[in-house]
């Protein structure tokens, strides 16, 4: 029997992803949070589809505990009301498991959405307080500029607008425990980046630049500014985050690398 090493660092990216959606989502009042032994779940089941998410922790899964999960996590999106996703570490998979995955994928009736990383870098603290040319930084604090930080995402991911409201709407963590920064541009919210306490690392969350205003170094710039504040009241060395493959080089800049691979399914449509 060939025994499964998984890399430790893949699963510190797993282990931040449950623990900081498990924050998330409990506040929002509604669906899932628990832990099963092949699939995390934590499903808010609103409008804001990274609220949704189910992720496989079968660490060392075979080509056929792969399959066995892949269908058990359709079949509670389908029961679902709301659409989400299924977050697949590939690293923690067996060698089998990952060869097979994108058909094994289709045979549940999922198809793929996007691909991104987990990424980590011991960074912190920041030896100087960033700064953009272009933007004033402000914390959200306030309901206003919560609403602003949710309208970003929902814009610059292609969610609904009605994704703002059901998952951020009267939140206090985002408000309070949340390192959650925007950038304006003449007074206008532009860009947006979280950063969080996870166990010893600080977690950087949720960020987000206005369309039109993409590669201008705002969102870079935002993050920057989540990560030493953040760094800043916890004293935390080691931060980690959840990229997608367009937004990875802008993590790279900052000095992040790749630890893991991570694959986002939906329901075939």
């Amino acid at each position: 029997m060939t025994h499964f090493h998984p890399d430790s660092d893949a699963v510190q990216s797993l282990d931040q992803l449950k623990l900081v959606w498990q924050m998330c989502v409990k506040e929002r009042g509604t669906g899932d949070v628990r832990d099963e032994p092949d699939l995390m779940i934590r499903w808010a089941d609103n409008a804001f589809p990274f609220w949704n998410t189910l992720a496989l922790q079968d660490v060392g899964a075979d080509r056929e505990r792969l399959a066995h999960s892949l269908g058990k996590a359709a079949r509670y999106m389908r029961s679902q009301s709301q659409a989400g996703f299924l977050w697949i570490f590939e690293d923690l998979l067996a060698a089998d498991a990952r060869g097979s995955l994108p058909e094994a994928a289709r045979q549940a009736g999922l198809q793929f959405g996007f691909g991104g990383f987990g990424m980590a870098a011991d960074i912190l603290p920041l030896a100087e307080e960033p700064r953009h040319p272009d933007l004033e930084f402000v914390r959200v604090s306030t309901d206003e500029h919560l609403a602003a930080y949710a309208d970003l995402n929902c814009r610059a991911y292609g969610f609904p607008k009605q994704g703002a409201e059901e998952g951020f709407a009267g939140s206090q963590i985002w408000k309070n425990q949340i390192h959650a920064y925007l950038g304006l541009l003449d007074g206008v919210p532009v860009s947006a980046a979280g950063a969080v306490a996870a166990d010893d690392c600080l977690f950087v969350i949720l960020v987000a630049t206005a369309p039109e205003h993409e590669r201008k170094g705002y969102g870079g710039a935002t993050t920057r500014k989540a990560l030493y504040e953040g760094g800043k009241a916890t004293g935390l060395k080691r931060a980690t985050l959840h990229a997608t493959a367009a937004g990875m080089p802008v993590y790279e800049r900052i000095g992040f690398r790749k630890v893991a691979a991570v694959s986002f399914y939906a329901l075939e449509t």
